[in-house]
Parts: C-alpha cells; sequence; structure tokens
C-alpha cells in the first residue's frame, strides 16, 4: 500500500493552496497554544463519530500521531494541528450536522493537509494508527 493510498482512492492528491493554508494557519493559531491541546481531547471522540464514512482513517490517524511525535518538524505539526483542529472544533464552514455534506468540508482540508506533509508521516505512526483502528473497532 502505497504512503497515500487512502487519498488518491478519494480522488486527493493536490498540493495545499494559499486559502487552504490560511484556513489552517488560521485554525491553528485560534487560542494560542489551544489547537493541540484541543486536538489532544477531542481527536478520538471525533473520529469515532465519523471512522465508518471516511474512506483514509487510517490516514487521518497517522497524521495524528505523526502531530504528537516529538521529531516531527514544527512546520508540519503547525499543519496537522490546525487542521485537525479544524475537524475537531465545532464550527466551520459546512456545518457537521448537515446531512451527507457536514464532513466534506472536514475531509476535504484534513486530506490536503495530510497529502502536503505525507513524507513526515513515518511507518511507525502508520503502525500505530492501524493498532488503534483495530481497537475502536472491537
Amino acid at each position: 500500500m502505497s504512503r497515500n493510498s487512502g487519498f488518491a482512492d478519494a480522488g486527493f492528491s493536490h498540493r495545499l493552496t494559499p486559502e487552504e493554508m490560511a484556513a489552517i494557519r488560521q485554525r491553528a493559531k485560534a487560542e494560542e497554544g489551544g489547537a493541540e491541546e484541543r486536538v489532544k481531547r477531542g481527536f478520538w471522540q471525533a473520529l469515532k463519530r465519523v471512522a465508518r464514512n471516511v474512506p483514509f482513517a487510517e490516514d487521518l490517524v497517522a497524521a495524528y500521531y505523526c502531530a504528537l511525535d516529538p521529531g516531527t518538524p514544527r512546520r508540519v505539526k503547525l499543519i496537522l494541528f490546525g487542521a485537525l483542529a479544524y475537524f475537531i472544533l465545532p464550527m466551520d464552514t459546512i456545518p457537521d450536522i448537515v446531512p451527507l455534506f457536514g464532513y466534506s468540508d472536514d475531509m476535504a482540508l484534513l486530506a490536503a493537509a495530510i497529502t502536503g506533509v505525507a513524507r513526515s508521516i513515518t511507518d511507525e505512526h502508520r503502525r500505530r494508527a492501524r493498532e488503534s483502528l483495530a481497537g475502536l473497532a472491537s
């Protein structure tokens, strides 16, 4: 399986646009130093709500572990925490309660962010993601 197979299967293969990067930065700076803590507190609950409907759940969880990894470059962490915060926070472009489309903006932003930093997501992050998802399924 290639590193970006989940995104390629879902039709995501583009680089981040300046607008997408601005949205990620805005989310990351929404609360000074707060994005990381919000992601840590809310990630698993948000994932449980949508895991069955996300074609790249393993990539999403691997990105979470990459963001928490002390060896991950700061720039990559900022991108990932910004995108993951957007996924977790209730206010966004399309409200998450809208049937079928509520998570589409979240998924598009996450896919673009993860694709942009895919080289930083290691095999160890992916292994941990697979183990975590197996634990959620049981």
